[in-house]
C-alpha cells in the first residue's frame, strides 16, 4: 500500500485517538488499552514500509502519549510525585526539546549581548543594576570580597526572600509565553543581558574568577531554571501561533498542561538554588577553590542530566520496551 493511502485510509481513526489521548473523551481503560494495541501494529506496518517517513514519528508519539495514559491509571496512583519527576516530565521535555534548545540559544546569544554592551558603554551596568548595587560592589572588591553583598541579612531571611523572588522571575518567564511567546522572549532577553553585563562588571575589576566560585554555586541552578521555565514559555506561545491539526482552544489545552508540568518541575531546582545562595555562597570565598568548585558543577551536572539527558533515556527506555522494533 502507497503511504498516502495508508494515510487516508487511517486517518480517521489516527485523529479518534488523539481525541481519547488528549480530548479525554474516552475513560474506560481497557478500550484504551484496545486503541494502543491498534496505534502500535500501525506504528509496525510504518516501520516496515515506510521507515523514514514522519508518519512513523508521528506513530510513534502518539504510541507514547497512549501509553502513558494506560500506565499513568494502572501505576502511578501510588506515587504520582515519584512518576511526574521520573517518567512524565522527563517524557515532555524530550518531546518539546526544540523549545529547549530555541531557550538555550537566546540564552547564551543574549548573555552575550550584555557582555558587548558592558564592554563598549562604561555606564551600561549602572544602567542595567542601578548605582547603589555598583558602589556597594566596588567597595567591597577593595576590601577583598567582591561577593560581600550575599552576606546581607541573615540565612533563613535571605534563603526564603531569593526563593520567592527566583519563583516570581520564573513564572513571569512562563505566564508571558501566553502572548505567543513575545513576553518570555523580553523576560529571558532582560535577565540574560542582567547576567552578562553583571559578569563583565567583575571581570573588568580583575576579580572574575572570584566572583564565578561565588555566584554560580547558587547560579548554576538558578539560571538554568529559568531558561528551563523560559522554554516552557515558548511552548504555551507556539501551542496558540501552531495548533497543527488541533483548534487553536485544543492545542492551547494541551500547550498549557504540557508546558505547566515543565515549569513546576524546577520548583525544586529553584528552592535548591535560593537555599545556597541563602547559606553557602556567603562563605564562599572563605572555602577551598576545589570546594566551590565542585559545588557548582555538581549543581550544574545534575541540573544538566535532568533535563538534557534523562529525558532521552527515559524516551528510549520507553519505546524499546512498549513499541516493537521490526
Amino acid at each position: 500500500m502507497r503511504e498516502v493511502a495508508f494515510i487516508k485510509q487511517n486517518k480517521q481513526k489516527w485523529l479518534d485517538l488523539e481525541q481519547a489521548i488528549f480530548g479525554k473523551t474516552i475513560k474506560n481503560p481497557d478500550e484504551i488499552a484496545n486503541l494502543y494495541i491498534q496505534i502500535v501494529n500501525d506504528l509496525s506496518y510504518a516501520q516496515t514500509y515506510y521507515p523514514k517517513s514522519k508518519t512513523v514519528v508521528y506513530l510513534n508519539h502518539l504510541a507514547s502519549k497512549m501509553y502513558q495514559r494506560i500506565y499513568k491509571t494502572k501505576r502511578t496512583e501510588k506515587n504520582r510525585i515519584l512518576y511526574f519527576f521520573k517518567t512524565e516530565v522527563p517524557l515532555l521535555v524530550y518531546h518539546y526539546r526544540r523549545y529547549v534548545l530555541y531557550a538555550f540559544v537566546l540564552f547564551f546569544a543574549t548573555t552575550l549581548m550584555g557582555v558587548v554592551s558592558a564592554k563598549y558603554d562604561s555606564d551600561f551596568v549602572r544602567l542595567i543594576l542601578g548605582d547603589e548595587y555598583v558602589n556597594t560592589t566596588l567597595e567591597n572588591i577593595k576590601d577583598g570580597n567582591p561577593v560581600a553583598i550575599y552576606k546581607s541579612g541573615s540565612n533563613w531571611g535571605s534563603f526564603i526572600g531569593i526563593t520567592l523572588n527566583n519563583l516570581y522571575v520564573g513564572m513571569n518567564c512562563y505566564v508571558y509565553g501566553i502572548f505567543g511567546g513575545i513576553g518570555t522572549f523580553y523576560f529571558l532577553i532582560q535577565n540574560c543581558i542582567m547576567l552578562g553585563s553583571f559578569q563583565y562588571f567583575f571581570y573588568e575589576q580583575h576579580v572574575f574568577w572570584k566572583s564565578v566560585r561565588g555566584i554560580w554555586i547558587h547560579g548554576s541552578m538558578e539560571i538554568f531554571a529559568i531558561v528551563i521555565e523560559a522554554a516552557a514559555g515558548f511552548i504555551l506561545g507556539a501551542s496558540i501561533l501552531f495548533p497543527k491539526t488541533y483548534s487553536r482552544l485544543n492545542s492551547l489545552k494541551i500547550g498549557f498542561k504540557d508546558s505547566l508540568k515543565i515549569f513546576l518541575s524546577t520548583f525544586p531546582f529553584t528552592i535548591a538554588a535560593g537555599f545556597l545562595e541563602g547559606f553557602i555562597t556567603r562563605y564562599s570565598i572563605d572555602m577551598p577553590i576545589w570546594l566551590s568548585s565542585l559545588i557548582i558543577l555538581g549543581t550544574l551536572a545534575i541540573i544538566s542530566f535532568y533535563y538534557l539527558i534523562y529525558p532521552k533515556i527515559v524516551t528510549q527506555k520507553l519505546q524499546s520496551v512498549y513499541v516493537p522494533t521490526l
